[in-house]
């Protein structure tokens, strides 16, 4: 098998997985439980391919978004006037990817990632419960998906623990809007397990988001980042 064949097609699994979320903040609803993220079903692997699957307890998915509080803020919500970059996680990730690492010429299997997106969390409740049931309403599009259509900057060769650097580009799908996106990846395969991490810069209105802003009290960026960080193991 050639190396560079095998870095290729193990690298493409590791920003599928840049399943997508949305951030925004405001005032309040309480958060709902959290719903687990829809399990991949496994198809039968075709002869020759190799299944790696995500271990949500050892990965995480973020947004990452730029607000700035007003004077009302402090009465509202004891939030102190200023600018902040705020983060709001989950570890709700699903996803699998079928790898023939023998044969570069040959078609990728079955590869589907998701992340539940109605679960992220800050350190705001009443910012957690507001984006579920309002503005972006997650509970109404609990799931995002990354799905890739190629890879650009990998390396000529790669030795099996080396960490590499290279550029997924893909369709992000979210509250029903598809939009192109290009993720930075970071990745490592060390035997069975491949690690990383993705990250990329979306609009909140190319998803049908408008970004909040309450006079007197809060205003959000439009641009916000995506980051997720992976392990997964061969099944």
């Amino acid at each position: 098998m050639m190396v560079r064949s095998k870095h290729t097609y193990w690298l493409i699994f590791v920003a599928l997985i840049g399943a997508l979320l949305a951030g925004c903040t405001g005032a309040a609803t309480p958060a709902p439980a959290p719903t687990a993220a829809p399990a991949a079903t496994a198809a039968s692997a075709p002869a020759g391919f190799r299944t790696f699957t995500i271990a949500p307890a050892e990965s995480k998915a973020s947004y990452i978004v730029d607000e700035e509080f007003f004077a009302d803020a402090l009465t509202k919500y004891n939030i102190a006037a200023g600018k902040v970059q705020t983060v709001g996680s989950t570890q709700e990730i699903a996803g699998q990817l079928q790898l023939n690492l023998d044969d570069p010429a040959s078609s990728l299997g079955d590869n589907r990632f998701t992340v539940q997106i109605n679960t992220l969390t800050s350190d705001q409740t009443l910012r957690d419960g507001w984006i579920r049931r309002n503005g972006p309403r997650l509970n109404d599009y609990p799931t995002a998906k990354f799905v890739a259509t190629g890879i650009e900057g990998a390396p000529a060769s790669y030795s099996e623990g080396e960490e590499v650097q290279f550029q997924l580009v893909g369709n992000l799908t979210m509250r029903d809007i598809t939009q192109s996106a290009t993720f930075d990846v970071t990745a490592t395969l060390q035997g069975d397990t491949i690690t990383g991490k993705a990250t990329t810069r979306a609009l909140l209105s190319a998803f049908g988001v408008d970004p909040p802003n309450f006079a007197n009290t809060l205003v959000v960026g439009d641009e916000f980042s995506i980051e997720v960080e992976i392990t997964a193991r061969e099944e």
